[in-house]
């Protein structure tokens, strides 16, 4: 059983007016929203369960997945105006309880070809890694060695970076319950500031490999913008 985890509670300021009463996810991408363009690609790739982890606007997401293609369970991260997307995925996290997990970020667009090379069946995990387009340096960078990463963050200099983080990672039974575990210890220690790639180097110092693949070749954006949303258009309309 595969469960999908999505990061939905964010309130993407920089879309208003399209997010002033509805979450990122829900601004619409062509025919579909953003959301409904990741549940329909998750179903697809065989992915059992859905795991929605709201804040700003949640009753807006229910609604929009009333009549989803899989089972859906709503966490709600009430401090998601304070606190990092840790919380977030903490909350996720804490009911599942069995199986491979793949988390996204909500606010992520890509083409059908993404999900089958990410998505595993091992004890272990994966993180896409565009590893083709020139490195921002705001972006959240993946370091390698040996197609495994060993170090994630928005600090690492671009020239020793393997690409960047899309925001689409899986992990494999056994990785899923050393990442709860690393996420619960670091929010119950009260680092609620952290991004989840902050904890991601203690996972893999619990033992966890995280194979890096590259999905560069892929047309993919993250959406935070106007110039972001209309990228994402594009990408929609080129994909038919």
């Amino acid at each position: 059983m595969t469960t999908a985890i999505l990061l939905v509670a964010g309130v993407g300021s920089r879309l208003r007016p399209l997010t002033d009463h509805r979450p990122k996810c829900l601004v619409p991408i062509g025919d579909e929203t953003i959301l409904a363009r990741q549940v329909r690609l998750l179903a697809a790739a065989g992915v059992t369960r859905l795991v929605l982890s709201t804040g700003f606007a949640a009753e807006a997401v229910h609604a929009a997945l009333a009549h989803a293609p899989l089972p859906v369970t709503f966490v709600h991260n009430p401090d998601y105006a304070s606190t990092q997307n840790i919380v977030s995925l903490h909350r996720a996290l804490a009911v599942v309880d069995a199986g491979d997990v793949v988390k996204l970020d909500g606010d992520v667009v890509f083409t059908e070809a993404l999900l089958p090379r990410v998505l595993r069946r091992s004890d272990g995990a994966v993180v896409a890694v565009d590893d083709r387009q020139p490195v921002r340096d705001e972006a959240m960078k993946v370091r390698a060695v040996g197609g495994a990463a060993v170090d994630f963050g928005k600090g690492i200099p671009p020239a020793d970076a393997m690409g960047e983080s899309i925001g689409v990672e899986w992990f494999g039974d056994a990785a899923r319950g050393e990442l709860g575990a690393a996420v619960a210890a670091a929010v119950g220690a009260g680092r609620t500031q952290l991004y989840y790639e902050d904890v991601y180097a203690e996972v893999i110092a619990r033992g966890v490999r995280m194979a890096c693949v590259g999905v560069g070749d892929l047309p993919w954006t993250e959406v935070d913008d106007p110039s972001d949303l209309a990228r994402a258009v594009a990408l929609v309309r080129a994909a038919g």
